[in-house]
């Protein structure tokens, strides 16, 4: 049976801010204070899942979050009606306020890890939402992403788990700490997780922390049934972390049988590949790898162009394709490097630049932006396809945006409770034009 790739694109929420509030995320703290612009961000992800379609792709999306986060606040004591606890908050915990007001579920590979049915010992697909437990405003998704993924993957041929315990250090960040090589999407798969840190030790004399513990990602591998010889867990390096690559896709991507990495990715290279080789072998497929090198393409270069953190996808007709955002073209070194990749007729065939900048300047590029979920035809066919998008969907989606969204707000427009009310609107006739009701609490209660 044939198998899909589908990319579920984070739908940009109505509360996107630049409030700074992510550390070692050099793009989002640079930004902090400055005005976003929450229609345009949203019409820029709308634009790229459009050229997805076009290009003959199916494409999905994961709705945003209700902001602010009532439930939050009033487990900080905060009381009256919604609009009283969001006023008060507003006033006496400004910076809490912007915390639980984050838009930052829009980046998809945050959500899940996410395991194909090929590859899982119970012959279904698994799905574990990430605790985000490193960073305060991110910690308090994974209840609403299980409930997303719980009604978009409902029945027999899926499984979805809680997220990992995340106490203390056991933080796990996703699928942006994980990939997966096979020869194609329909055979069975090699699973790449990376890890910054062990859960009980320190990174002594770091500049930013590691958030990916590799308890958290054995954890995974283990509920969702994954052998160890489809598992390798790789070290980020702590030079890479410190730079700025808050996440393992900001220095990698992995797409079919190709790894595409930064020079200073990971720790153990060489042993790393090895063990990548040997395993990759017994599954009867050969990896391909792309290193870039430091003297090409420096870290920095590569993280404040987010070179990485693109989507490696491979076309309707087998060839591979590289979608960056702009910001990768008009840095020179990067740009020359795409033309040389394309130029030497090796796995990348094509590149695609897309204005993604008011993700970006928030620290997020097109593979944040997603969560890469394979699904043969029957179970795709299983799923809510609320959850899929169209050309027709796409366009009722924008006028939803244009409709809802503000073209302006700074963290100080979060204390605005009208903000709530507004958000709720456009959320309740989100999950219409979805045809899944319920989706979220305030609907429920």
């Amino acid at each position: 049976m044939s198998v899909k790739e589908v990319n579920f694109d984070g739908l940009v929420g109505p509360t996107h801010n630049y409030g700074g509030l992510s550390l070692g995320n050099v793009a989002s703290m640079k930004s902090q204070e400055t005005p976003s612009n929450p229609k345009e961000a949203a019409l820029q992800g709308l634009a790229k899942m459009r050229r997805m379609v076009e290009m003959g792709f199916t494409q999905g999306f994961i709705p945003p979050h209700d902001r602010p986060h009532v439930e939050t606040l009033r487990g900080f004591g905060f009381t009256g009606t919604d609009a009283e606890v969001v006023e008060k908050a507003g006033r006496d915990a400004p910076m809490l306020l912007r915390n639980v007001s984050s838009a930052s579920a829009m980046w998809t590979a945050n959500a899940a890890t996410v395991t194909p049915s090929k590859d899982s010992a119970d012959g279904k697909v698994h799905f574990t939402p990430a605790n985000l437990r490193a960073m305060f405003h991110r910690s308090i998704e994974h209840p609403q992403t299980e409930h997303f993924l719980r009604t978009a993957f409902d029945g027999e041929r899926f499984a979805v788990h809680p997220a990992i315990p995340g106490g203390g250090e056991m933080g796990d960040e996703g699928a942006a700490n994980h990939g997966r090589l096979c020869a194609d999407h329909s055979g069975q798969g090699l699973h790449l997780y990376t890890f910054g840190r062990s859960a009980f030790e320190k990174r002594m004399g770091a500049k930013y922390p590691a958030r990916q513990a590799i308890e958290a990602s054995q954890a995974i591998a283990m509920s969702h049934g994954t052998a160890a010889d489809h598992t390798v867990y790789m070290k980020q390096a702590d030079e890479a972390i410190d730079a700025g690559a808050f996440h393992n896709d900001v220095v990698a991507v992995a797409n079919g049988p190709v790894l595409l990495y930064h020079e200073r990715a990971y720790e153990n290279t060489e042993a790393t590949l090895d063990e990548i080789r040997r395993k990759a072998d017994a599954l009867g497929f050969e990896p391909i790898f792309i290193e870039v090198p430091g003297d090409e393409v420096s870290l920095n270069d590569a993280i404040v162009s987010y070179l990485f953190n693109s989507q490696l996808l491979t076309k309707p007709d087998g060839s591979m394709m590289l979608l960056l955002p702009t910001e990768a073209e008009e840095n020179e070194r990067t740009r020359s490097w795409c033309e040389r990749a394309v130029a030497s007729n090796g796995p990348i065939a094509e590149t695609l630049f897309m204005d993604l900048r008011q993700s970006m300047r928030n620290g997020g590029g097109p593979a944040c932006l997603r969560l890469r979920v394979a699904l043969d035809e029957a179970e795709l066919a299983a799923m809510h396809h609320g959850f899929l998008v169209d050309e027709e969907k796409i366009a009722r989606l924008e006028s939803w945006v244009s409709k809802h969204y503000r073209d302006r707000l700074t963290p100080d427009d979060l204390r605005d409770p009208e903000l709530l009310d507004a958000n709720r609107t456009a959320l309740d006739e989100l999950t219409q034009i979805m045809g899944a009701p319920g989706l979220y609490a305030f609907q429920r209660s």
